[in-house]
């Protein structure tokens, strides 16, 4: 394996890739792994909140599909700038524990912000900003762990293992946090408004305050092995522009973008599934953790494949299954067949998720890789809520699914062509190798 970077004007280099013994990258994947569970959990967009959330917009507060997608994009907002939250992560050193100093520091400042507004009497307002709060604090979090995947996945040559334990760990607890928050949407619906607020935010409180804990940990397998590469101070705009100008990150940034483009299959199936369909609450969750399980068996077979055969070619096999994901919403027409089709659609993303963020931990270029991870959750929050306030937009004017489902497709249809453009340097070798040429010896 080898990297894209070419550093100039006496910018620093980072040091070659090493291969670790394999017991000792299997403890690295199982910290990342728990790390990840506890993260996916806790985060206040995806994790254990976005379904009682969503159904308490809708609910308790009476709004329509295009009104709850337009809720999620502005409380969301801080992700246009999600960079600069990974940026913040390559340059500080919190506490003197690097990653470790952000989790625990802005874990605790998530925490006291959840129990402050789980006592704040609700409305449309007040939420809005604690979700804007809570996203924002919780990039930092975010940055940490994209930070540290990277460099960990770089320094030992493991990035598709690390991109495949960082997708399966991520899909249990969104499999757990979508089937509970189902459930606990229905509890909510018998509760107070502001009843149900305070315990959707101090079940929050308690995720937090159960990742600073995990942050207190310091495996020696993970943290001794870990060399660092974090910038010096002073110069920041020069940093800056050494990300600008490498070419590496960006069919990496373009692929990622159009693969989370996808009007049409977030609120308005929501809608679709609870008002066309008749299911109760909790169906929009089973649906939903049905898709993301559905995933964990490519992603165990990307983790297999990934130190057996080119990153090139488990791209393009990806791609080529998952242009059709969305093909099965065609046929849905009641709630047996979303459920029924939520397993082939998970099953045909796996590979491309895999291999797409394995592109990404690969073309982040020494030193700054926090600013470019956290510049793809950037272009995530745009792509997907552009794509689901088109898609509310699409499904309130002509209640129907075609149209979503072709735009879909010809945006996965788009990365192939992307693909042409990524450098075979980048991927022509498999986990647990390394090239003839150093990282900092190709050029950008």
């Amino acid at each position: 394996m080898s990297f894209a970077d070419a550093p100039r004007n006496g910018d620093p280099i980072a040091v070659a890739p090493t291969i670790l013994p394999a017991a000792q990258r299997l403890r690295i994947l199982a910290y990342f792994g728990g790390l990840t569970v506890i993260l996916a959990l806790a985060d206040p967009a995806g994790g254990l909140l976005d379904i009682p959330l969503s159904f308490y917009l809708k609910n308790k507060l009476g709004l329509s599909a295009t009104e709850v997608s337009v809720f999620q994009a502005i409380a969301g907002l801080p992700l246009l700038v999600a960079f600069l939250f990974g940026f913040a992560r390559d340059r500080w050193n919190l506490l003197g524990l690097r990653d470790r100093g952000l989790m625990i520091v802005f874990g605790a400042v998530a925490a006291a912000l959840y129990l402050g507004f789980a006592f704040t009497p609700m409305n449309y307002a007040t939420l809005l900003l604690a979700i804007f709060l809570l996203t924002a604090f919780t990039l930092f979090l975010d940055a940490a762990e994209n930070g540290l995947a990277s460099v960990l996945g770089q320094q030992h040559a493991m990035p598709g293992q690390m991109s495949a334990t960082w997708s399966a760990f991520g899909s249990v607890p969104a499999v757990g946090a979508l089937l509970l928050g189902g459930y606990f949407s229905d509890w909510l619906e018998d509760q107070d408004g502001n009843i149900a607020a305070r315990a959707l935010f101090l079940v929050g409180a308690g995720l937090s305050i159960l990742v600073v804990l995990y942050a207190l940990l310091r495996p020696r397998a993970v943290f001794d092995n870990l060399r660092d590469e974090r910038l010096e101070s002073g110069r920041p705009m020069r940093d800056l522009r050494r990300l600008l100008r490498h070419k590496p990150i960006y069919p990496a940034l373009i692929i990622w973008m159009l693969w989370n483009f996808a009007p049409g299959s977030s609120t308005p199936l929501q809608y679709y599934l609870q008002n066309t369909l008749k299911a109760p609450d909790s169906v929009w969750g089973q649906w939903s953790a049905i898709f993301a399980a559905s995933f964990v068996p490519t992603y165990i077979l990307f983790g297999w494949l990934c130190t057996r055969v080119s990153l090139k070619k488990l791209l393009w096999w990806g791609t080529i299954v998952a242009i059709p994901q969305f093909v099965p919403l065609l046929f849905i027409h009641s709630t047996t067949a979303a459920l029924v089709a939520a397993v082939p659609m998970g099953l045909m993303g796996g590979m491309a998720t895999a291999a797409y963020l394995d592109l990404m931990i690969r073309s982040c270029p020494p030193r700054l890789q926090g600013t470019a991870m956290m510049a793809s959750s950037g272009l995530y929050y745009i792509s997907a809520h552009l794509g689901d306030v088109w898609g509310a937009f699409i499904y309130e004017k002509y209640g129907g699914f075609t149209i979503c489902v072709a735009m879909i497709t010809v945006a996965y249809a788009l990365i192939a062509p992307v693909l042409l453009t990524v450098r075979d340097e980048l991927t022509l070798l498999p986990d647990n190798e390394v090239g003839s040429q150093s990282r900092d010896s190709v050029t950008s």
